[in-house]
């Protein structure tokens, strides 16, 4: 049985694709480079900047860095502010807590950004652990999971008992790399067809209640 629920932030717990957009529209811009399409921007939901940037968009490491820059400055500013709630989850992780379960954040996202959006809509006070990536550079999903894990004071042979929550192939790919179940979201579909369940998820569900089941009969 699952006891201890790790949560991805964007696409998950939120809706961040008009801040996200946005962002990246400012960071283009001040680059001089034309904007992608919305194809590719939405692939930007999910993975570590870095990587978007080199491999969406071919920029060398100096260059992403200066996107991620670019893009940081207008997020801490105004896009971190420029989601809602995904419907429902507030709600459901409140239950959760009450119910005796321990529930994390695990995100890809600077850390520093990831408490005020859980403060904000109301995530911050059923999670036991806000774990983000650190301000020096973006982490992989398995460091972010690992970091929650080291926090918690989880070990190996609780792997059994841990379940990540996520909307995409990366949260799927980084909790089977630290040796635990993966239950993937479509809430918003940021994710390609199918992308979940080829990646490995235990389940995909498309609703809070859908995900409240699977976690009390799991």
């Amino acid at each position: 049985m699952y006891h201890t629920i790790f949560f991805d932030l964007d696409g998950t717990l939120t809706d961040s694709k008009e801040g996200i957009f946005n962002c990246l529209r400012e960071a283009f811009e001040r680059l001089g480079e034309p904007t992608p399409p919305e194809s590719v921007l939405l692939q930007f939901i999910g993975p570590p900047l870095q990587d978007s940037f080199q491999h969406f968009c071919g920029f060398d490491g100096e260059k992403a860095q200066r996107a991620i820059r670019f893009f940081r400055e207008r997020y801490a500013r105004l896009g971190k502010f420029e989601n809602a709630a995904a419907p429902g989850m507030a709600a459901l992780c409140a239950r959760l807590k009450d119910a005796g379960y321990i529930l994390a954040l695990a995100s890809s996202k600077p850390e520093e950004m990831c408490r005020p959006i859980c403060e904000k809509f109301g995530f911050a006070p059923s999670l036991q652990v806000i774990a983000g990536s650190a301000s020096t550079g973006d982490w992989t999903k398995s460091d972010v999971i690992r970091e929650a894990m080291r926090r918690l004071s989880l070990h190996e042979e609780d792997r059994a008992s841990i379940l990540m929550v996520g909307d995409r192939k990366f949260d799927v790919l980084g909790a089977a790399e630290c040796g635990i179940d993966c239950v993937g979201v479509e809430f918003f579909g940021y994710a390609a067809p199918n992308e979940l369940e080829k990646a490995g998820a235990v389940a995909v569900v498309r609703t809070a209640e859908e995900l409240e089941n699977f976690i009390r009969t799991h």
